[in-house]
């Protein structure tokens, strides 16, 4: 049986499902697929993508630099409005806002997130990094495990983890043995399931695509997020990612999720911080 071919970046199944279609200048159209979705919830990142790109067409600069989300309501797989508006451009950094919109039962449109973001040209930037961060120290690949390692299938159905590499740190895994560490950690290997190489898009994704850290500090249940800030250093090389969040500050209902993502040739190449809200033990 023929082994069937690596998907390339621009030619893939999140190339397609995250690139909405231009109907008039500032307006796109696009079906959210249901296969960024975990337990019925369509994946904050694979939304960041979503309005991501169509910046991207709207702004004269393709990589985002620095892009933050407010989610105000659930998305839901289904038909979406997107609406860009350009509020600078410059030589080096062009800036603009997206919102996404959707029709509820009653057949009203409402706004499920607006962004605001900088983009520029990540190939211009120059080499030089003064840096302190370190990178996740992560056991190698064939040492961590993915979904296909759990005794059982996700509750409430997970497509997302079927569209990704996503390889856990067994330090990071008491949680999914009934013994949380008590640490508000998270680390993994990550990619795209179909061998596609990581670039500014997919790293959206990668900042949001891990289990809660919140699991790891003995809470249950989902974890919405209300705000999510991405920054993107440089275009990362071909291969496997690693991605580590952590948790320090727990309070009132809500905590933050630092990231960091780094490629295989050991460079930051993402930071992110989202304040999410957990569901507390009664």
């Amino acid at each position: 049986m023929a082994q069937a071919s690596q998907a390339i970046i621009g030619d893939s199944e999140f190339d397609r499902d995250t690139t909405a279609t231009r109907r008039e200048e500032g307006v796109y159209d696009i079906d959210l697929s249901a296969g960024w979705t975990i337990t019925g919830a369509v994946n904050g990142g694979y939304l960041l993508a979503v309005l991501g790109r169509a910046l991207a067409d709207a702004l004269p600069h393709d990589d985002p630099f620095t892009i933050s989300a407010h989610y105000l309501t659930a998305s839901r797989p289904g038909p979406a409005v997107v609406r860009t508006a350009v509020v600078r451009t410059g030589r080096t950094l062009s800036t603009g806002q997206a919102s996404l919109f959707q029709y509820d039962d009653e057949g009203r449109e409402v706004e499920r997130i607006r962004v605001l973001a900088s983009y520029g040209d990540l190939d211009t930037l120059p080499d030089d990094v003064r840096t302190t961060a370190k990178s996740p120290a992560i056991p190698p690949i064939e040492q961590c495990f993915g979904s296909e390692d759990a005794p059982g299938p996700v509750p409430g159905g997970s497509a997302l983890v079927d569209r990704l590499l996503l390889k856990l740190d067994p330090a990071t895994l008491g949680w999914a043995l009934g013994a949380p560490s008590g640490k508000g950690e998270m680390r993994a290997w990550f990619g795209l399931a179909d061998g596609r190489d990581a670039d500014p898009f997919s790293l959206l994704l990668a900042v949001d695509a891990l289990p809660p850290t919140a699991f790891e500090l003995g809470m249950t249940g989902w974890v919405p997020t209300v705000e999510l800030t991405v920054h993107v250093r440089c275009r990362p090389a071909p291969g496997p990612l690693r991605v580590a969040i952590v948790t320090r500050n727990l309070a009132g209902g809500f905590l933050e999720e630092d990231a960091e993502v780094w490629d295989s040739a050991d460079r930051l190449v993402a930071q992110s911080r989202q304040l999410a809200r957990v569901r507390l033990s009664d």
